[in-house]
């Protein structure tokens, strides 16, 4: 999962503060997501499937299909 997301960050051409800055934290809390130390909450895991435009279980290494699904949107 950790090398994917180092993947997907890198063809987006993408820094990592640059991903970070997108999630509204630290450069270094997000190089924790990608070397495995961390867990990625799932708000996190939501914003990056945005971002990358694949669905969250590409990002978790559940599929290698990377086509994002329709997304829902929700009325509050």
């Amino acid at each position: 999962m950790y090398r994917r997301l180092r993947s997907l960050r890198e063809n987006k051409k993408m820094t990592q503060r640059e991903v970070a800055e997108y999630l509204h934290m630290s450069q270094t809390g997000y190089n924790q997501y990608e070397i495995g130390k961390n867990d990625i909450p799932t708000n996190i895991l939501i914003e990056l499937s945005k971002l990358y435009e694949v669905p969250i279980d590409y990002i978790l290494g559940v599929t290698d299909i990377n086509i994002p699904y329709e997304r829902v949107n929700k009325k509050n």
